[in-house]
C-alpha cells in the first residue's frame, strides 16, 4: 500500500480523534447550565446533548467547514504533512487546558495549529488575510454578542413575568431550559463538527482523493456529527465545573437565558461561515447574565484565566503545530 496514502489514512483518524476531544471538552458548553441548576442529571445531560450534537448537521450546511478547508489558507501549499502537525498542536492545547479545568476553544485550538503548520511550511504568502478576519473578528465579537443577548434576554423575561410568584417562574424555565438545551447542542454541533469535516476535506482534495471540485462528502460529515457526539456523551466534568458554578451562580432563567443568547449567535455564524467559539460565545453570554445580579456575583478573577486562554489558544497551538512540523522534516523527511 502506497506510504502518502496511509499517511492520509492515519491523519484522517487524528482528525477524527480531535473531534472527539472537542465534543469531550466543549461538553460544558452544552450541559453546564442545565446540570449545574440540577434541570437534568448528569448522564442525561450529556445523552440529551449528544443526540442534538449529531443531529445539527440535517438543519446547517456547511459554510463553515469550507471557511475551514479553503478560506484560511491557500488549498495549493496543504499537504497531509501540514494537516497532521497542525491536530497535534490542537490537541496537545486541548488536553492541556483540558486538565486545568479551562474552557478554551477546540475551534481556534485547530485554526492556530492550522496556520502555524501552515506558515512553518509555506511562510506567510499562502495566508487568506480575509479569511483569517473573518475569525479573529469572530473572536472578539461572539462573546460581546452572547453576553449583550444573554442581558437583553434576562431583562425581557424579568419584564413578562415580574408578576409571577418564584416557584411559577422556576417551573416554566425548568421545562424552557430543556428546549435551550437542544438548542445550544445543535449549534455547537453546526458549529464545530464543521470544522473537522473542513479539515479532512482538504486532506481528501491536496491528497487527490475528491477530483478538480472542492467539496465535503456525506460520509465525512455525518462521521463528524457522531464523533462529537460521542465524545460529547463522556463530558469534559472539570470544565462543567467551571462553567456552569465557578463564573456565577445560574438559576434555571439563567440558564435558559444564556443557552438561547449563545445558541442564537451561533447559529448566526454558522449561517454566515463564520467559524467562532462555541466556549468564547457561552461564557461571554453566562457573565451577561450574572452580571446583572451585581458586578460581585461574577467571579471575574475565574473569567480573567479564561480569557488569558483564549488569548493564548491560536499562537500557543500554532507554535506546537510548526515545532511539530519541524520535527516531522527532520526525522522523517530527513
Amino acid at each position: 500500500m502506497d506510504i502518502s496514502f496511509i499517511l492520509i489514512v492515519t491523519t484522517i483518524g487524528l482528525a477524527l480523534f480531535f473531534d472527539f476531544l472537542n465534543g469531550f471538552h466543549d461538553a460544558a458548553n452544552s450541559i453546564a447550565a442545565i446540570v449545574s441548576t440540577r434541570v437534568l442529571k448528569p448522564h442525561w445531560a450529556v445523552i440529551w446533548a449528544a443526540f442534538f450534537n449529531f443531529i445539527a448537521f440535517i438543519f446547517f450546511g456547511v459554510h463553515v467547514a469550507t471557511t475551514i478547508g479553503t478560506g484560511l489558507i491557500s488549498p495549493d501549499v496543504i499537504n497531509t504533512q501540514v494537516i497532521f502537525s497542525a491536530l497535534l498542536g490542537a490537541i496537545f492545547w486541548n488536553i492541556f487546558t483540558w486538565y486545568y479545568g479551562l474552557p478554551s476553544s477546540s475551534s481556534h485550538a485547530l485554526i492556530g495549529g492550522l496556520l502555524g503548520a501552515g506558515i512553518a511550511h509555506a511562510g506567510t504568502a499562502p495566508l487568506k488575510w480575509y479569511g483569517i478576519s473573518k475569525v479573529l473578528l469572530g473572536i472578539v465579537l461572539s462573546p460581546l454578542l452572547g453576553m449583550i443577548m444573554g442581558m437583553f434576554l434576562m431583562l425581557l423575561i424579568a419584564r413578562i413575568f415580574f408578576y409571577s410568584t418564584p416557584h411559577r417562574v422556576d417551573g416554566t424555565f425548568r421545562k424552557l431550559q430543556m428546549l435551550s438545551s437542544a438548542f445550544i447542542s445543535m449549534s455547537h454541533g453546526s458549529n464545530d463538527a464543521q470544522k473537522t469535516m473542513g479539515i479532512i476535506a482538504i486532506l481528501l482534495f491536496s491528497g487527490g482523493l475528491l477530483g478538480d471540485h472542492f467539496y465535503i462528502p456525506t460520509w465525512v460529515i455525518v462521521s463528524c456529527n457522531f464523533v462529537i457526539a460521542l465524545g460529547t456523551c463522556f463530558g469534559g466534568w472539570r470544565i462543567v465545573k467551571t462553567m456552569g458554578m465557578k463564573i456565577t451562580k445560574l438559576k434555571p432563567i439563567s440558564g435558559f437565558c444564556s443557552d438561547t443568547a449563545s445558541a442564537v449567535t451561533l447559529a448566526l455564524a454558522t449561517l454566515l461561515g463564520v467559524p467562532v467559539s462555541t466556549t468564547h460565545t457561552i461564557t461571554g453570554a453566562i457573565v451577561g447574565v450574572g452580571s446583572l445580579n451585581g458586578f460581585s456575583a461574577v467571579r471575574w478573577g475565574v473569567a480573567k484565566n479564561i480569557v488569558w486562554a483564549w488569548v493564548l489558544t491560536i499562537p500557543a497551538s500554532g507554535c506546537v503545530a510548526a515545532i511539530v512540523w519541524g520535527l516531522y522534516q527532520l526525522i522523517v523527511i530527513g
